[in-house]
């Protein structure tokens, strides 16, 4: 195995981790969900390696919290909360073009502007995907007279908003603060 290869492979397991640790650092929501900074690694892999590192990233994160005390409505629900919604968090690298040339021309507007646009999309496909499971596998905690659709879309957001601006500002701090992280030396 050559040596990107294997750091690839090291950061992925370790950021992943570090994603899993964040998510159970913050407020907690009743029937799941949380405001944390779990989604700052998966972006971090995501500026770095690109799309594939991003989704692998949030993969593994979603692994780990589904092994170490997910809950568990039925498989389905549990690849989508888990697999899917964290791995869609990767898809933040759909920037890093613009993110790269921000920061090749020295522009670090450009390069905020990017880092920013790019943890939104990443945080609201995650958004997305909580959204229909909360449809489709827990209307039943939804008030008697609410939407289901409604009860999902609130409920949702009133974690996944605070989480992707908290994820945005956090990752531009960081990689204005340390532009050298989108290096893979």
């Amino acid at each position: 195995m050559d040596r990107k290869r294997l750091q690839f492979l090291l950061e992925v397991a370790i950021l992943g981790a570090i994603s899993f640790v964040l998510d159970k650092i913050g407020f907690s929501m009743p029937q799941g969900g949380s405001v944390t900074l779990s989604m700052l690694p998966i972006v971090v892999m995501a500026f770095r390696w690109g799309i594939v590192g991003g989704m692998l990233t949030g993969f593994v994160s979603g692994i780990l919290q589904l092994i170490m005390g997910g809950y568990v409505f039925n498989a389905i629900q549990a690849a989508l909360d888990y697999f899917v919604a964290y791995a869609l968090v990767g898809v933040a690298a759909v920037t890093l073009g613009w993110l790269l040339s921000g920061k090749a021309k020295g522009n670090k507007g450009t390069m905020v502007m990017a880092i920013v646009v790019g943890t939104v999309i990443g945080g609201l496909l995650r958004f997305l995907i909580h959204y229909i499971g909360g449809i489709v596998f827990f209307a039943s905690y939804a008030p008697e007279g609410q939407p289901v659709w409604l009860y999902s879309l609130v409920y949702n957001a009133s974690y996944m908003i605070p989480s992707i601006i908290l994820s945005a500002l956090v990752a531009s701090l960081l990689f204005m603060s340390a532009p050298r992280l989108l290096q893979r030396t």
